[in-house]
């Protein structure tokens, strides 16, 4: 991964509600009050929040969290080809 911006993915159906996410990055995740599923808040996370949004992704038991380099990092209009 380059050291530039990330977008963060979910994979609601893989998740299993255990909440180590919202736990431990509640700026960048929540969890559905009806069953438990993760909610992402932050797509892409600035600086102050992506350890977190990383820890939360190491911790997920289901890996239903995946981090990944930010496909228009580059292009200001988000019009990449």
């Amino acid at each position: 991964m380059s050291g530039g911006a990330v977008r963060i993915v979910v994979d609601e159906h893989r998740c299993v509600g255990a909440g180590q996410c919202a736990w431990v990055a509640p700026k960048v995740f929540d969890q559905r009050a009806a069953d438990g599923v993760v909610v992402l808040l932050q797509p892409r996370p600035g600086p102050d929040e992506l350890p977190y949004a990383r820890e939360a992704a190491q911790l997920c038991p289901a890996r239903a969290i995946r981090i990944e380099d930010d496909p228009h990092e580059d292009d200001p209009h988000g019009d990449a080809p």
